[in-house]
């Protein structure tokens, strides 16, 4: 691992009399003006910017009037739950009087809006069907949908292939002449946007002249949550939807399935913070997807009964426990594949295959394998009928959903689908193609990377000087974000002493560090050690790269470091 320093803009800019370090750490996020750290709604990006909305609300707008019966059709993420549950319950409160939802079983049916969908969403009779997080690769589905004589709204934030569906209305800040600013949405972001643009025309329409206005900033959590858990970048404007999201949680005013989840995680939620989503709440949602039916996510964050929401809850705590099982399980086979090849005959894109492995939990097990050996890594599973199911992680520097589009017009036939991001994909192949496919994704990283770019490389703010380590600074990092991809928390560098270390739980360090003059006790944490490593009690110096933050223990708060990298000195 390197620890190389953040760059930094050759003039800061001025952003308000924010202390030297806060204004330093911005710019090195891309910070340009003082309005990009205004997390107010205002300043939120217009939707009448987004392309397709007016279409998409006028379908909305008749679906109501005609008192339609309206599906929505998910996907089985923490992102597509949320997003279900942000389109059922931001209609319910505008005004529809029937709608439902359907997420796809990811085993049976696969990801998206599929013919096969299509035919289970029709035993519900709808009239109106919107996509939420998927359908802007659903040529086929969408075509079947219209085929039954049904109307169909595409919300979503994937990147489009090279043919559109043919839905009545589609709305993606990723489809072809939409110049919505911001690209970064998530697919609850984009329905939230929706039901703002709908909420206008319905003021406009005269809904609510005697009545109050719906608020819809009270499924603001739920667009929090789905942001953050789909790993999307957090740029001015998802910082805005964020925040505004923390705040009502942290307020008391989440719904009872968030505030389910953080109870039985023994989280408080007055102090939590968008890395609370991500590693617990986040985790917790998606096993239901993962391991079963996301329905169970879905119901918990739908409900207003917090009894009934702390059941579900821990059953998808229950779940989330078996999911790590099985995980480390999986990376107990995929190291063992790998651990007779040395590091200089490894693939640059690696890709690992076992038919025992769990279609639910390969994305994880790329993920981990990917920041083990700092190289892209696509994890499969067998998925039945002779095909293969793989999801794929990626480092900075390469996309991996534009790398498998340059795999696939190589090797017509060799891939049988494929979508994402830059930083996660999937796609199905036949089982045969796979020695095949691994030789053309290593070769096609191997084209994008160099050697050096598989090394590992840790971005640093810098060192921190001994009156530095203080809670007040420790608490105003915390709540500087919302921190995030693209907008990643602050991570500092030093040396320091070691005065005492011990591994709690089965990888966990604990340590008790002194500032390198000596004048300064830390206490510190390093999660997931390599074993025969640590604890070394012939190490008296490490380097670190570490986070500040705040320990609470029994009402006492004490600064701590976040370690995210140790080694001796």
């Amino acid at each position: 691992m390197r620890i190389d320093p953040r760059p930094l803009p050759a003039v800061l800019p001025f952003l308000g009399e924010l202390p030297p370090l806060l204004t330093r750490l911005y710019a090195a996020r891309g910070v340009q003006s003082e309005v990009e750290l205004d997390k107010s709604l205002k300043q939120l990006i217009p939707y009448q910017q987004l392309k397709g909305i007016d279409a998409a609300v006028d379908l909305l707008v008749t679906a109501l009037e005609q008192r339609q019966r309206i599906l929505i059709v998910g996907d089985f993420d923490a992102d597509g739950a949320t997003a279900s549950t942000v389109g059922t319950l931001g209609l319910r409160l505008l005004g529809a009087a029937h709608v439902d939802y359907l997420v796809p079983n990811r085993f049976e049916y696969g990801y998206g809006l599929t013919p096969e969908i299509v035919a289970v969403a029709l035993q519900r009779e709808p009239q109106l069907l919107i996509t939420v997080d998927n359908g802007i690769s659903s040529v086929e589905g969408v075509a079947a949908a219209k085929a039954a004589g049904l109307r169909v709204l595409v919300t979503d934030h994937h990147l489009p292939g090279d043919e559109l569906p043919a839905a009545d209305a589609i709305v993606n800040p990723n489809q072809p002449g939409c110049e919505f600013p911001s690209k970064a949405l998530a697919g609850v972001g984009v329905i939230f946007y929706v039901l703002m643009a709908l909420r206008a025309r319905l003021r406009d329409l005269g809904w609510y002249a005697n009545t109050p206005q719906p608020n819809i900033g009270e499924l603001l959590d739920l667009v929090a949550l789905g942001s953050v858990a789909d790993v999307v970048p957090l740029d001015a404007n998802n910082r805005i939807l964020v925040h505004q999201g923390l705040e009502r949680i942290r307020a008391g005013r989440a719904r009872p399935g968030i505030k389910a989840i953080l109870d039985v995680a023994k989280r408080d939620a007055a102090r939590i913070t968008s890395t609370d989503l991500g590693f617990i709440v986040g985790p917790r949602l998606n096993a239901a997807g993962r391991l079963d039916d996301m329905s169970l996510g879905i119901e918990c964050l739908l409900t207003t009964d917090f009894a009934a929401a702390r059941e579900m809850a821990a059953q998808l705590d229950g779940m989330n426990q078996d999911r790590k099982s099985i995980e480390q399980g999986m990376q107990r086979e995929a190291l063992a594949q790998l651990k007779d090849l040395p590091v200089e005959s490894m693939p640059y894109g690696l890709c690992l295959f076992d038919p025992e492995w769990h279609q639910g939990v390969i994305g994880i097990l790329a993920s981990r394998m990917k920041e083990r050996y700092f190289r892209p890594t696509i994890a499969f599973a067998d998925a039945g009928d002779g095909l293969l199911k793989g999801s794929g992680r990626s480092v900075q520097g390469f996309h991996i959903r534009d790398a498998l589009a340059v795999v696939a017009s190589q090797h017509p036939n060799l891939i049988a689908k494929y979508g994402g991001h830059a930083m996660a994909a999937g796609l199905t192949l036949p089982e045969e193609n796979f020695p095949l496919f691994a030789e053309a994704f290593d070769a096609e990283v191997r084209r994008q990377l160099r050697e050096e770019d598989l090394t590992g490389r840790l971005l640093s703010d810098g060192t921190l000087a001994v009156e530095e380590f203080h809670l007040e600074l420790a608490r105003a990092l915390r709540h500087a974000g919302p921190w995030g991809q693209h907008f990643p928390e602050p991570v500092f560098h030093g040396v320091f002493q070691l005065v005492e270390q011990r591994v709690v739980g089965e990888r966990h360090l604990k340590v008790v560090l002194k500032t390198e003059c000596g004048s300064v006790k830390l206490d510190g944490i390093a999660f997931g050690v390599d074993r025969e490593v640590w604890p070394n009690p012939t190490v008296k110096w490490v380097e670190l790269a570490y986070k500040l933050d705040v320990n609470e223990f029994r009402g006492n708060e004490t600064v701590q470091l976040m370690i995210a990298h140790i080694e001796p000195r």
